[in-house]
């Protein structure tokens, strides 16, 4: 710690209370920060709570972007010891309907075990076994290590645990404007939507964790982050079809992966960029496309009734322009004093499952800057029940 500060802990801001910044305000808790974490909404009411709660093996990613498979089996097996509670450790299958998924088997299989997921080969027979309401006419199958998770209770067990070990939560409380003195942020000033009350919020490091928003708040200090705002159209029918978490054996494409939440099933997704992550239309190919697809796998998608639809925007690192479905989905940290700013870090792309490794990444950057050096521990520390979960 800072000598400067003597026995003042080093203070932090957290913008966003979704998986990533709730993940980053325990980890930063655990290495003596004294952490205030900031939402304009509810907790999870952006892109962590829309989206399908697959916790991803990494299998998804396996052959086009290994980098973001390899992280995604570390971090499924991490939650798996850390958060059980709110996971749902069901297994899933990638499903080869036609000549061209049995033959992207073997690349698949290649690209798993170099990434580290484990995988076991099945037959038509084997899946159907298995999971009866797949498509008769499979070719083969390949079971992997994917679960699913409640996205909201993810959040408040990391949130659980930080204000457990003293940090402050503030929902709907809306971030106008950053405090800068010269080039350096040193706050927020913060607007409270339930009173309208606005509070001046000062630290030592404002983390910037809101995902599809990054470039909103990055603007507040006159910067630019390459985030891509890249909505994707979920559908959701009654019933709990299947068990496992149902994927395509073919490269990531619309409509692709059927996985059970509840008594419900998920189909999803599609892929287009935005502007404005708050103003996201669904157009209704999106959705006929996702009946469609979903039915390919399972059938008994056409005789379910429908639940929800809903979109999302996903945080991609990327420019507008960029093809969504190429943009990587690994994740990455902004350190701004690069960009002349000091006081300011930003922590966008990846997604819930890996979550804790984003929150770690940014937690070292923070560190660095107030000349701390504890190590991480949340690979190891349990979280606190969902259920402990109170905002101050």
């Amino acid at each position: 710690m800072r000598p400067a500060h003597g026995p003042r802990r080093p203070t932090a801001i957290v913008v966003g209370a979704g998986s990533t910044g709730s993940a980053t305000a325990h980890d930063l808790v655990l290495r003596g920060f004294d952490v205030t974490v900031v939402e304009r909404g509810e907790i999870a009411s952006g892109t962590t709570g829309r989206n399908h709660g697959l916790l991803h093996s990494g299998a998804r990613y396996a052959v086009k972007d290994p980098e973001a498979a390899t992280e995604c089996i570390v971090e499924r097996d991490t939650l798996a010891r850390i958060a059980p509670e709110v996971l749902e450790l069901n297994g899933g299958l990638f499903v080869a309907l036609d000549d061209a998924g049995a033959a992207y088997r073997e690349p698949f299989l290649d690209a798993c075990r170099t990434a580290g997921i484990g995988v076991r080969e099945l037959t038509a027979a084997e899946a159907l076994e298995l999971e009866p309401a797949l498509n008769p006419e499979l070719r083969c199958a390949v079971e992997v290590p994917d679960g699913v998770f409640d996205p909201l209770h993810l959040c408040l067990a990391f949130l659980a645990t930080a204000t457990h070990n003293g940090a402050r939560i503030r929902p709907y409380h809306e971030v106008e404007e950053l405090v800068m003195r010269g080039a350096t942020v040193e706050g927020a000033v913060v607007r409270d939507r339930c009173t309208g009350e606005r509070l001046r919020l000062e630290a030592d490091v404002v983390v910037n964790a809101t995902g599809p928003w990054a470039g909103r708040i990055a603007g507040m200090a006159g910067l630019d982050v390459p985030v891509s705002p890249t909505p994707g159209v979920m559908v959701s029918v009654t019933g709990r079809l299947v068990d496992r978490v149902i994927n395509r054996l073919e490269p990531p494409s619309d409509g692709d992966i059927v996985l059970p939440q509840r008594r419900t099933v998920v189909i999803g997704t599609s892929s287009w960029q935005v502007e404005d992550p708050d103003l996201i239309d669904i157009p209704a190919d999106h959705v006929e496309l996702m009946f469609r697809r979903g039915r390919e796998l399972v059938p008994a998608i056409d005789r379910a009734n429908e639940r929800g639809v809903f979109a999302v925007a996903r945080p991609l690192i990327g420019r507008p322009g960029d093809a969504g479905r190429e943009l990587s989905r690994t994740f990455e940290c902004f350190d701004h004093a690069r960009d002349g700013v000091e006081g300011f870090v930003t922590i966008s792309g990846g997604k819930t499952t890996t979550a804790r490794a984003m929150a770690e990444k940014t937690s070292d950057v923070v560190c660095a800057k107030v000349g701390i050096t504890a190590a991480c521990r949340t690979s190891e520390v349990p979280l606190a029940s969902y259920r402990a979960y109170r905002h101050a």
